[in-house]
């Protein structure tokens, strides 16, 4: 049972014939409990009167996943299956992250009928989001008390990641189409394979002539040449405990993971085969020997679960996920921090068994350690201090890498997905995949 607003309202009223008695010579104390009992029977019979809030079936329609941060749009049914007319108050109880609405949803439902009400969602975290049950108040027809239910109404969204730097993927596939244009008329080297068979124009490199084609053909015909396909990618996100620090609006994970993504639409494009690995001690997703127009929609949906675990990364363990991946050699793309040496004297001791039969990227997001403050006072000299620190701090990292016979990028959270993605590109023109 509940009440509401009216019954204290009809309480305060009673006010009025008290002072009004009072002033006639009546017992006042008789006539607060008249009036007392008086609205607890008004209140009493509103809530007999009721509609049973146990008596209704609650549904929901909401689509199976969604992305962070964009509206959702869905209904919440609610069918009377009592004898009465149910006049409710409904709060669908999602966890705060969902960006359900306060507002209540007000419903007038005849007995046997169906009504529904709109349901907007903003989820603001990327996940699982559940809801377990609704609350439901059946108010009587006074309006001064009402029965309360909560039903068990169980609804699940999944929430995927928004992959905001998808902005960048026009351009890099221009300078792709462009790169494979380009190789095809002019160049060939190390990483080119045959293409097609043209006529011979003035400024051609002669050494491309086929001489059987030309024999055949009665002209001069030149073979061109493409950047070789079906090379294989293989992403590597670090799950363990350096992904949870906070680098610019969210978290070091969801930087990565959207470079990750870009990558993957960027190297499926070129015909290249896209491998993920998110790991820190045990194996959080894993996608692979999936392609084209299903790669991205399998590579959300693996990682929009996945959370930093506070633990550090076995990156033994982590490489051997990697040989398993693929035997052949790979461009192996390594999303963690390297900015600090300590902790990243596991991952450094690891990286030369990779760096051996593999080519090696080692991508990082962090804030930077800006520019340093002006020297003026004691707290400034040690700001800057730590700022020189830092940077000195990841140039030991970046040249570790180097010497392990790896590359290292770092770039703040929004600059890192293009500048991976330029990477791969110049890897690509050059013929090291």
């Amino acid at each position: 049972m509940f009440v509401t607003g009216r019954l204290a309202l009809l309480v305060a009223l009673g006010v009025i014939p008290l002072i009004l008695l009072h002033a006639a010579g009546a017992a006042p104390w008789a006539v607060v409990g008249g009036w007392l009992v008086l609205c607890a029977g008004l209140a009493a019979a509103d809530t007999l009167l009721a509609a049973d809030a146990r008596a209704i079936e609650i549904t929901r329609r909401l689509p199976d996943r969604a992305l962070r941060d964009q509206p959702v749009a869905g209904e919440l049914r609610v069918r009377n299956v009592g004898r009465r007319t149910l006049r409710a108050r409904v709060r669908d109880a999602w966890q705060p992250t969902a960006g359900a609405p306060t507002e209540r949803l007000h419903l007038v439902v005849p007995p046997g009928e169906r009504r529904g009400a709109a349901l907007s969602l903003l989820p603001r975290r990327r996940g699982e989001l559940r809801s377990e049950f609704v609350v439901v108040r059946s108010q009587g027809p006074l309006g001064l008390a009402g029965r309360q239910a909560t039903l068990a109404a169980p609804a699940r969204l999944r929430v995927l990641p928004p992959f905001t730097s998808r902005r960048h993927l026009p351009s890099r596939l221009a300078r792709l189409r462009e790169l494979d244009g380009n190789t095809s008329l002019q160049v060939r080297g190390q990483g080119t394979e045959f293409d097609s068979l043209r006529e011979y124009v003035r400024g051609d490199d002669v050494r491309s002539i086929d001489w059987r084609a030309t024999a055949r053909a009665g002209t001069t015909m030149l073979r061109t040449w493409r950047p070789e396909r079906d090379r294989h990618v293989v992403i590597v996100i670090d799950t363990g405990r350096t992904a949870a620090a906070r680098v610019g609006d969210g978290a070091r994970l969801d930087a990565a993971m959207e470079a990750a993504l870009l990558l993957s639409a960027l190297a499926t494009r070129a015909g290249d085969h896209v491998h993920l690995l998110m790991f820190d001690r045990v194996t959080r997703a894993r996608v692979t020997r999936v392609d084209g127009a299903q790669l991205l929609p399998a590579l959300v949906d693996a990682m929009a679960p996945v959370d930093p675990q506070l633990i550090d990364t076995d990156w033994d363990a982590a490489f051997a996920q990697v040989r398993g991946l693929t035997q052949r050699p790979a461009l192996v793309v390594l999303l963690t921090a390297a900015d600090d040496p300590e902790a990243a004297r596991a991952f450094l001791a690891s990286l030369p068994a990779v760096a051996a039969r593999s080519r090696l990227l080692v991508a990082t997001a962090t804030d930077g350690p800006g520019e340093p403050p002006a020297r003026d006072d004691a707290a400034a000299v040690y700001a800057a201090a730590a700022i020189e620190r830092a940077r000195s701090d990841a140039d030991r990292v970046r040249a570790a890498v180097v010497r392990a016979g790896g590359d290292a990028v770092t770039a703040s959270a929004d600059d890192l997905p293009p500048l991976v993605a330029d990477r791969y590109l110049a890897l690509k023109a050059a013929g090291r995949l």
